[in-house]
């Protein structure tokens, strides 16, 4: 699937790491200073994808969603999560193999993410010490998240490679998405936070069960 591939795009929460049970601690955590109730941490599997103010709206009760309270609970989770958001986080297996293997290939790798940049930052630091990212973007301010394509268009102009010549990897329908209005071509994970159906719905040119898929 890499043949001819120059650059392969990454999304990170459910593609590279594992994260749903720090992003649910964090959340829950806020939800409980402010008298919500919590919930278990398979429920943040379908909350996560669309950023953090989607992830909190999600969260909270029907009729406490109220813009006011999605910054509380912001307000809450940000600093929470600045310091907990590598306790239970872990790469996926085979991805660290993974990432080494197209680097020697010297095929660019970057990331894509609906994290805000600063945690984005952080996790791929703290677990990828030994990978020279082309590009790492999060969630920024004044820049539309996923799955507007500004986040690959923005990758591909810092790299200076071409739509034809990139591949976008991710596990959500968000993310299927975002390719297809980037004009690339996808690699839909099944290991993730949704699912191969929700993968398939969204047009996923390419759908794996294993990073040696990816590889071959």
């Amino acid at each position: 699937m890499m043949t001819n591939k120059k650059l392969a795009i990454f999304d990170l929460d459910g593609t590279l790491l594992d994260t749903v049970a720090d992003l649910a601690n964090a959340t829950n955590q806020a939800l409980a200073k402010c008298g919500y109730p919590t919930h278990p941490i398979e429920a943040y599997y379908q909350f996560v994808g669309n950023g953090i103010n989607k992830l909190f709206a999600r969260a909270l009760p029907k009729e406490a969603c109220t813009e006011e309270n999605i910054l509380r609970i912001r307000s809450l989770f940000i600093p929470y999560y600045n310091e907990h958001n590598a306790d239970a986080s872990r790469p996926y297996p085979g991805i660290v193999s993974l990432l080494h293997q197209l680097q020697r290939e010297g095929i660019k790798i970057a990331v894509a993410s609906n994290k805000y940049q600063q945690a984005t930052e952080k996790l791929v630091r703290h677990f990828f010490p030994d990978i020279c990212f082309a590009a790492v973007y999060g969630q920024r301010d004044g820049i539309p998240i996923k799955p507007d394509p500004t986040i690959v268009n923005d990758i591909l102009q810092a790299t200076g490679i071409s739509p034809v010549d990139t591949i976008y990897i991710g596990d959500s329908g968000v993310d299927m998405q975002t390719a297809l209005n980037a004009g690339v071509d996808s690699i839909g994970v099944t290991w993730g936070f949704r699912g191969e159906e929700e993968l398939r719905q969204f047009g996923a040119c390419h759908i794996v069960h294993s990073t040696d898929e990816i590889l071959r």
